[in-house]
């Protein structure tokens, strides 16, 4: 299991959206969808959709920092997101 880098800025960040870090660590430590890998000024960031343990869809934006995921940000999945995660299950 990964361990997840957090601090008040990230936090901060998804929480303007209404996710807890416990939303976003649940939706990346069960089954996903992956919509693929984006370059960010240098900085590999992956997104991934899928529902939290209420039932939440989130879309969850990460990336790779001192062999940590970190949270780039978190929020509500768009229609097309949970249409795949639906679909691949």
């Amino acid at each position: 299991m990964s361990e997840f880098d957090w601090d008040a800025e990230n936090l901060a960040h998804i929480a303007r959206h209404g996710v807890t870090a416990a939303e976003a660590e649940y939706v990346l430590t069960h089954p996903t969808v992956d919509f693929g890998l984006q370059d960010w000024h240098d900085e590999e960031r992956f997104s991934e959709a899928g529902p939290t343990a209420e039932g939440r869809f989130l879309m969850v934006v990460t990336t790779m920092r001192d062999h940590k995921t970190r949270v780039v940000t978190a929020y509500d999945a768009p229609t097309f997101a949970v249409r795949a995660y639906l679909v691949s299950r």
